[in-house]
């Protein structure tokens, strides 16, 4: 898997077409999932790829709201990102936004959990730690069920996105509560480098 650009160089692109401190957190969070998932489902040596896919996911979603993963390719192939990964990252807006359904067990995962982890940071915002630490899966499992409580998840995604890996609902809310927990730290820090 090529992705001809280096982490460093894709937060430097994140950061060029997003400002909203929202928008980096969420891309710093999806990476770290993606990273832990890479090296729990056996793909180790390329957690680096799966990363920066994570951190660029929503590259031109700020900007561009209505053509989100329309513009993306433009954009990553301006800054020299290679096609495999371009592809990876459209891949998340399978029926939403692009036509670019997730084959790659990375792309299966990023699909799935891009939407659950908007919904476990606002579940552990609402928690007194404002940590996804001590978040138990019955927790999550009861603001998932309340369609009110951040409503812009989608429901149907994250579940389509269980059934693309075989997994039941539970075992895809367990893996990524471990997931962010395993970054959540780290995120953290670097949100306050950059000032954030």
């Amino acid at each position: 898997m090529e992705s001809n650009i280096t982490r460093e160089e894709a937060l430097t692109l994140l950061r060029q077409y997003n400002k909203e401190p929202f928008h980096i957190l969420h891309g710093l969070t999806v990476e770290g999932v993606m990273r832990w998932y890479a090296t729990e489902l056996g793909y180790g040596e390329d957690a680096e790829y799966w990363g920066i896919v994570g951190l660029l996911h929503d590259i031109d979603f700020e900007l561009y709201p209505d053509e989100h993963c329309q513009k993306a390719p433009e954009l990553l192939r301006k800054a020299g990102v290679g096609e495999d990964m371009i592809r990876s990252v459209c891949s998340h807006g399978y029926g939403l936004c692009c036509d670019i359904e997730p084959v790659h067990e990375m792309e299966k995962v990023l699909f799935a959990a891009d939407e659950l982890t908007g919904l476990i940071g606002a579940a552990a915002k609402m928690r007194p730690s404002k940590s996804v630490m001590d978040m138990e899966v019955s927790s999550l499992k009861k603001k998932f069920k309340d369609k009110k409580f951040a409503a812009g998840c989608s429901r149907d995604v994250i579940r389509e996105g269980a059934e693309r890996l075989s997994w039941e609902l539970d075992t895809l809310f367990e893996k990524t509560i471990l997931a962010m927990r395993s970054c959540e730290e780290k995120v953290n820090r670097e949100m306050e480098a950059l000032g954030l």
